[in-house]
C-alpha cells in the first residue's frame, strides 16, 4: 500500500518558496540566454513540403549557402515590411512567406521564363 509522504518538519511553507527564489537569478539572465540560445538554434528559414518537392523536382540544390541567402534575404524583407517576396538569382526563384520564413515554391530558370509572379510585395536579389 502507497504511503502518504509526510510535510518536512520545522520548514513553514514561506520559508520554502524564500529558498526556492533564491536559486532563480535575480536579473533574468539565465531566461534571456536560454531564449536566444533557442531562438539561435532554430532555422532563420525553412522549406514547405511543396516547396521540398518543387526543389527535387528541378534539380536546385538546397545547402547551407544557399539557406543563407534565403535567411539574408527575407532579414532585408522584413527591414522593408515586405510579407511575400520573390529571392532569385539567374538560375532560379524562389516564393517566401517572409513573417514566417517559409519557402512557398521554388522555380527554375526555364520556368521563370514562362511565369508571371502574383501576390508578392516585393522582390530581392539573392546575394
Amino acid at each position: 500500500m502507497a504511503e502518504r509522504i509526510q510535510s518536512v518538519q520545522g520548514v513553514s511553507p514561506v520559508e520554502r518558496v524564500q529558498q526556492v527564489s533564491r536559486i532563480r537569478p535575480a536579473s533574468g539572465q539565465f531566461g534571456a540566454l536560454l531564449n536566444q540560445e533557442i531562438r539561435s538554434a532554430e532555422p532563420a528559414i525553412s522549406f514547405s513540403k511543396h516547396a521540398q518537392s518543387r526543389a527535387a523536382e528541378r534539380g536546385i540544390q538546397v545547402d547551407d549557402a544557399l539557406m543563407g541567402q534565403l535567411a539574408d534575404s527575407v532579414e532585408r524583407a522584413q527591414a522593408k515590411g515586405a510579407t511575400n517576396i520573390l529571392a532569385f538569382d539567374a538560375t532560379r526563384a524562389f516564393i517566401i512567406n517572409v513573417p514566417h520564413g517559409r519557402v512557398i515554391t521554388t522555380m527554375s530558370q526555364e520556368e521563370m521564363e514562362e511565369n508571371i509572379f502574383t501576390n508578392i510585395d516585393g522582390a530581392v536579389l539573392l546575394k
